[in-house]
């Protein structure tokens, strides 16, 4: 069998030695013809290699890279870059492990909700200064009663007992540059949630109480322990979350900025992205005892939730509602006291509010009281976001988005959520050094760089009305629908719709294909 030479992964210095290795010359008769010809070879590298250097500026070399050329086709690029390094890597290549493995907490006293370890998933990417922490969603349980019931039906949201060795990344987790165009060379945390309390809790399990909440902990622990694994030379430190998680990256990301600055690591800047956690403690739809977590009110639920947790809120939060800081678990209360940038992703139609709320999508056709409830919610959700500097709002009924492996295939007005989140890093980057330039307590903005927004939110009123939004399947036959026969499933009526925005129903259906 033949065997696989490795070659060297040490890079060339500079593009002009990057040559392909010289096959051994064939040995033939005329062994006079064949030295001749690798003579004349040498010669013309010889002088393709001086006019390489001629006009070149004396000292280290360096490769200068421009990457606006390409950052319209990056995806493209990346896997260019990525097929190249292992045509010329074959052997690392096969040795990639793209999984994250578990790690428990050395500190064994920050625990889940039963009292086992908690832990997190680590891949390193040895050489980058970019870490990306991200906290895992799944609801909450409140009291005594709602935990119990968690406890039966979903215990490996409570427990790390049953938890695999190794996590692969997806979306913005994943390391393949294809999926994950800007982030994938991050060094990679997946932190399971176990702790029932949107990641706020710091009540430890006693024998006095059957369960503990110490998600705030479990992340101070996990940043503590990440530090002894290259987070203290980090440049960007991106806390992540999706529903429960994303709400929990508003709950704590200036907790993590604080932490970093009070132990000496100022160097690291502190991000948010939150992903389907900003909620509204709107009225439901339908008023309901509060007797499970489904159909509790968001505000009620919270309210019980955070005396049973121990919930730590944000101190510049905290000091705005005092007395009720059940306010800072929603977006538009807490966001205004934060001193970290957070990027916003919220679905308009998010299916986790409208379940609180008490709108059922399944099967049965929508009231028209149903379908006002919904417009209203996506107005409701969208001028709470006004304020929001950097954002991606789709006019879509789904829930999560940043681990998705579509997440590159939804767009609002022409852009994917991976180049909006460049266009934020970017801009984030153009603002520290104009910063640094004009002192360090200047807060002076870089102007926004053409061609890349910022503040992404659909305009049309109508779950869907984005033709890039996931496809939606009928849940008793399993087809896929267009947008027109959704709408028409939840019983909206073109004709009377039409009628009452006084145009024509063919303009309506071509307005609603098109997604304006």
């Amino acid at each position: 069998s033949k065997r696989t030479r490795c070659v060297s992964n040490e890079l060339p210095a500079s593009p002009s030695t990057l040559r392909i290795a010289p096959v051994e010359a064939r040995r033939v008769r005329s062994g006079r013809a064949e030295s001749r010809r690798v003579q004349q070879q040498q010669q013309q590298q010889q002088q393709q290699q001086a006019a390489a250097h001629r006009g070149r500026v004396e000292g280290p070399e360096s490769f200068p890279l421009d990457f606006t050329a390409v950052e319209g086709n990056m995806n493209n690029f990346m896997v260019q870059i990525k097929n190249l390094a292992q045509s010329l890597y074959p052997c690392s290549a096969q040795k990639l492990d793209h999984d994250m493995k578990l790690q428990f907490l050395k500190n064994v006293s920050v625990t889940c909700n039963d009292g086992s370890p908690a832990g997190y998933y680590i891949k390193e990417s040895k050489g980058s200064k970019r870490w990306l922490l991200f906290l895992e969603g799944g609801w909450y349980c409140f009291n005594r009663q709602t935990c119990d019931s968690r406890y039966e039906t979903m215990r490996e949201l409570m427990s790390s007992t049953k938890w695999p060795q190794t996590r692969r990344g997806t979306g913005i987790l994943s390391p393949q540059p294809e999926e994950n165009p800007h982030w994938w060379n991050a060094n990679m945390v997946f932190i399971p949630y176990c702790s029932s309390d949107v990641w706020s809790g710091t009540t430890p399990k006693t024998d006095h109480s059957d369960y503990a909440f110490m998600g705030s902990l479990i992340i101070k622990e996990v940043v503590n322990e990440l530090l002894t694994k290259g987070l203290d030379n980090a440049k960007v430190l991106l806390l992540a979350g999706s529903s429960a998680g994303g709400t929990g990256v508003l709950v704590n990301v200036d907790h993590v900025a604080e932490q970093l600055q009070s132990q000496g690591y100022r160097g690291v800047q502190v991000r948010g992205l939150a992903d389907s956690g900003w909620f509204l403690d709107n009225k439901q739809y339908k008023f309901t005892d509060c007797l499970d977590t489904i159909s509790c009110a968001p505000t009620e639920a919270i309210k019980r939730g955070i005396r049973y947790w121990g919930g730590l809120m944000p101190e510049s939060c905290r000091q705005a509602h005092v007395g009720e800081e059940w306010n800072c678990f929603f977006g538009y209360k807490v966001y205004p006291t934060l001193k970290s940038p957070v990027f916003v992703v919220q679905w308009l139609f998010d299916e986790a509010q409208l379940t609180v709320d008490n709108i059922h999508l399944t099967g049965q056709p929508v009231h028209e009281g149903q379908w006002r409830y919904i417009q209203t919610l996506g107005q409701e959700l969208r001028s709470t976001l006004h304020t929001v500097q950097a954002m991606f709002a789709p006019a879509c009924l789904s829930h999560e988005l940043i681990t998705r492996t579509h997440w590159m295939d939804i767009q609002v007005k022409g852009t994917s959520l991976p180049r909006a989140l460049h266009c934020w890093d970017r801009s984030l980057q153009d603002n520290l050094h104009v910063n640094s330039s004009h002192g360090s307590h200047s807060h002076q903005k870089a102007p926004p760089v053409r061609g890349c927004p910022l503040h992404l939110i659909d305009s049309c009123p109508w779950p869907h009305c984005n033709p890039s939004c996931p496809t939606i399947r009928d849940q008793v036959t399993g087809q896929e629908m267009n947008s027109i026969q959704f709408l028409k499933h939840m019983g909206f009526d073109v004709q009377k719709m039409a009628q009452q925005q006084g145009m024509d129903p063919r303009k309506l259906l071509g307005m609603l294909n098109n997604g304006n």
